[in-house]
């Protein structure tokens, strides 16, 4: 089966089919630096960081920009209400942004270039705009883009001209504007505002618009045409529109497919500062561990939306422990296994059938649950030959996930091992006491163990192959 996406500009489930065969080129609109990163934020990364490893496996070439928009009026905004110079505000919270990307297990970009170095880039895109009569400049450092000399204006969100709302974009000539949609590419620097966040052009001192900085970068680093061009729902119009507009009116074929991620809610709401409902993400991670927070954005189909409530990190958590707990199980049955095995394994036909329907990880983790009930009855039966061939066929399958238990960045955060064996040990011998009180029918000391081991968060479970056990999900052990 070829791969299938759907395509937010044809509106269509269509093949993947990229311009060069076995290579893959993906710009992903970044972070704004304005602020710390909320939950919100990293759905794109996460939904987008599982398209690349799919396409990886698949057996591409990836290369991913992920832009950085250092810029803004926001960030001006808010660099002089804390005191701080605009640029060292905007690397803030670039580097806060990194931390939860990495925390999350999310790859590095090839490439994650900043809005402020690529000023030449826009300038030299703004200059042929203009050439060619899609902008003009009303006042120095105003440059606008005239949206009626493009006939394709509107067509990635199926628009006409007459039916949107008017682009203000908070410059000073806003009304000279030759029609209320036009859009900035550059906006002359305000009364006020750091001479610092200003540059030279042909058209007058002043600084990027938001759309021109993406269709620059894009393309000094994909070329003229490119593969995929991805974001959260919400850029598809005013910015993403913008951008193929302005790329195209320059004679750019730009983006071939476009994928955009659905939101995280909070009461159906999209989760924003400006609703009030954000989650920094250093706040979460503080009370839930990032693998577990990584499954609860991973799980859901990325264009789905994600409803973010206590019950969805409980669920996440109870079937990270499943899963790692398997895995850790069958390790010690079965020895380790090499990182090149996984990666190289083949995949389950029917996960595979998954992923390449528009990455329905969904049906995809119904594989994995499949693989995950029969290797821990394999483990029950003695069956260590299934048990490893199971281990390491789901681990493959978390990995295109970005969530393998014993993959190299979740192995380094589960802490020191000494206390995972102390707990092997002292569970096994607990469970190894019941065992001997329920053969001289000996009830009341096992139910006593069973309910010692309960409040300790140690699940257990009998069989007729023994017990076993699992930590329970954390409402259970703090129940």
């Amino acid at each position: 089966m070829t791969l299938r996406l759907f395509d937010t500009a044809t509106r269509t489930v269509r093949d993947f089919v990229p311009l060069v065969p076995g290579e893959v080129g993906v710009y992903l609109c970044g972070a704004t630096v304005q602020s710390a990163p909320h939950i919100g934020h990293l759905r794109s990364a996460v939904a987008f960081d599982v398209l690349v490893r799919w396409l990886r496996r698949s057996g591409n070439r990836v290369t991913l920009i992920r832009n950085v928009t250092d810029i803004d009026d926001k960030i001006l905004a808010k660099a002089a209400e804390a005191g701080e110079p605009w640029w060292a505000w905007a690397m803030l919270n670039e580097r806060a942004f990194t931390a939860a990307y990495d925390a999350l297990g999310v790859l590095p970009p090839s490439y994650e270039p900043r809005a402020t170095g690529h000023v030449p880039a826009m300038i030299e895109l703004m200059t042929r705009l203009v050439e060619k009569g899609h902008a003009y400049s009303t006042s120095p450092g105003d440059v606008w883009f005239d949206v009626r000399s493009h006939d394709e204006y509107g067509s990635l969100t199926n628009q006409r001209i007459e039916d949107m709302i008017p682009a203000p974009d908070g410059t000073v000539d806003d009304d000279a504007k030759h029609d209320p949609r036009d859009f900035a590419l550059w906006k002359a620097a305000k009364p006020g505002e750091p001479e610092t966040a200003a540059w030279d052009t042909p058209f007058g001192r002043g600084r990027p618009g938001w759309h021109l900085e993406c269709s620059a970068m894009a393309q000094r680093y994909l070329g003229d045409t490119f593969d995929i061009h991805g974001g959260g729902l919400d850029l598809r119009f005013p910015h993403h529109e913008n951008e193929q507009a302005q790329s195209r009116a320059a004679g750019y074929g730009f983006a071939q497919y476009w994928l955009h991620n659905g939101w995280v809610t909070q009461g159906g709401a999209k989760m924003s500062k400006s609703l009030g409902n954000g989650l920094l993400v250093t706040a979460v991670l503080a009370k839930e561990r990032a693998c577990v927070v990584r499954y609860a954005m991973t799980a859901v189909q990325y264009s789905s939306m994600l409803e973010w409530t206590d019950d969805t990190l409980r669920e996440a958590e109870a079937t990270w422990d499943r899963l790692a707990g398997f895995v850790d199980r069958a390790t010690e049955k079965v020895g380790e296994v090499h990182d090149i095995e996984v990666a190289t394994v083949a995949l389950p036909d029917e996960f595979v059938a998954a992923m390449d329907d528009d990455l329905n990880v969904p049906a995809a983790l119904a594989v994995v649950h499949e693989h995950l009930r029969t290797g821990n009855s394999a483990l029950a039966a003695g069956d260590t030959a299934l048990a490893r061939e199971s281990m390491v066929v789901l681990r493959a399958m978390l990995d295109v996930l970005g969530l393998d238990p014993a993959g190299s960045h979740w192995r380094s955060t589960r802490g020191d091992e000494r206390y995972v064996h102390a707990l092997e040990s002292v569970v096994a011998a607990e469970l190894e006491a019941r065992a001997q009180a329920r053969a001289v029918r000996d009830f009341a000391t096992s139910d006593a163990i069973r309910d010692r081991l309960a409040a300790a968060g140690i699940v257990v479970e009998d069989s007729s192959t023994g017990a076993r056990w699992s930590l329970a999900a954390r409402s259970e052990a703090e129940g």
